[in-house]
């Protein structure tokens, strides 16, 4: 079974936090730390620990923000050379995940010093992502923070490139949102094009990953966006711009689809066939999709469906599942079948009752067949 996340943070690295934060600062009071920050540890998960650590450290460490930022400066081990999962608190100093609370306390306490926190932010991101403590200064000043971001576009170290692109996602999981670019994205956008070839598909896929945050709220400027990145793209810029649209591509966005080469389909003789009109409950269900070209030349497909499950109130709710792509050949049949599970999982309540299975290709509907589901 793997380590539970919130183990990224247990006793031993707290400890070790604290005798690296002895080492530079002899008046730390590391017992009183442990004390703090241990507290109820195993009740915490990973987001309570990195706060705890947080206050911990507001409480035990000096007034003077400059002087506290040295010190954590002066804790930090060794850097990251690979992706921002790897790095730990070892004898050399703090790395890993164990930066966040760094960051954090940077976050809360530094916006009365600018300049000096974005240069902790550049520095303890080599150690660990700065992502979620630089958003208190998006959130506070946006645009002198994205301005210091976007200068750090060219940066030499690929974490700090990333930083960039990571910080200012919108939605960035686990993290604060930002408002003022849910609402308008264009200032994001202007720094993500400096990135958008960039030699690391370690920063690339942030790259990505922006802006699909974005699409979320802009489909259609995502798509434009899409529309011009991908003429004349390098194969590494294609694979960034399909990994972007993926919420789009998955939504049906027909813009989007056009794009990557799925037009409207030109096919007729489309056949939906319930092998099992009616599923028990953590069985599955099993349907098959027989369709022709009608066209003199080959057609990219996507292939999904849509089952739109029975509510509680008589009403349905549609999701979408990814099936497959395939190239049509000129008049050519095909023929697939389709075996999908209906059991029980946390984020779904099934209810009995006539539910629907919908085929979409290219973001056409092109046709549903209902079945039952029991409930034992």
């Amino acid at each position: 079974m793997p380590e539970p996340f919130k183990n990224l943070l247990n006793q031993k690295i707290i400890k070790d936090m604290a005798m690296h934060f002895k080492h530079q600062w002899s008046k730390f009071d590391d017992k009183g730390f442990m004390l703090m920050a241990t507290k109820n540890l195993d009740s915490l998960e990973l987001k309570e620990r990195t706060e705890r650590i947080t206050e911990t450290m507001i409480k035990y460490f000096p007034d003077d923000f400059k002087k506290a930022g040295k010190i954590m400066l002066a804790s930090l081990g060794t850097p990251l050379a690979d992706n921002v999962s790897a790095g730990t608190v070892d004898k050399k100093g703090i790395s890993g995940w164990a930066v966040t609370p760094l960051t954090h306390y940077v976050g809360l306490l530094g916006h009365k010093h600018f300049d000096f926190s974005m240069i902790l932010f550049k520095e303890m991101t080599k150690y660990a992502s700065s992502e979620f403590g630089i958003r208190f200064f998006l959130l506070e000043a946006p645009e002198k923070t994205l301005s210091v971001m976007k200068s750090w576009t060219t940066d030499l170290n690929k974490h700090v490139r990333r930083l960039a692109s990571e910080g200012s996602r919108p939605r960035l999981p686990w993290a604060m949102s930002l408002p003022v670019y849910i609402k308008d994205p264009s200032p994001v956008i202007e720094l993500l094009k400096e990135l958008k070839d960039d030699n690391e598909e370690y920063v690339r896929r942030s790259v990505a990953n922006n802006l699909n945050d974005i699409a979320k709220d802009h489909p259609d400027v995502v798509a434009e966006i899409a529309a011009h990145w991908i003429k004349d793209a390098s194969k590494e810029r294609k694979k960034l711009v399909r990994h972007a649209c993926r919420t789009l591509i998955k939504n049906g966005h027909k813009k989007t689809l056009k794009i990557l080469g799925y037009n409207t389909p030109n096919i007729h003789k489309i056949n939906i066939d319930i092998l099992t009109p009616e599923v028990v409950f953590g069985g599955s269900l099993q349907f098959t999709l027989s369709l022709c070209s009608d066209s003199n030349m080959d057609q990219a497909l996507m292939i999904d469906y849509i089952i739109h499950h029975q509510k509680a109130n008589g009403k349905t709710s549609p999701k979408v599942f990814k099936w497959r792509t395939a190239i049509l050949s000129e008049k050519q049949t095909l023929n697939i079948a389709k075996k999908h599970s209906i059991k029980k999982i946390t984020t779904r309540v099934y209810y009995p009752g006539v539910h629907t299975v919908e085929v979409m290709v290219n973001g056409d509907s092109v046709g549903k067949a209902d079945f039952q589901l029991i409930m034992p």
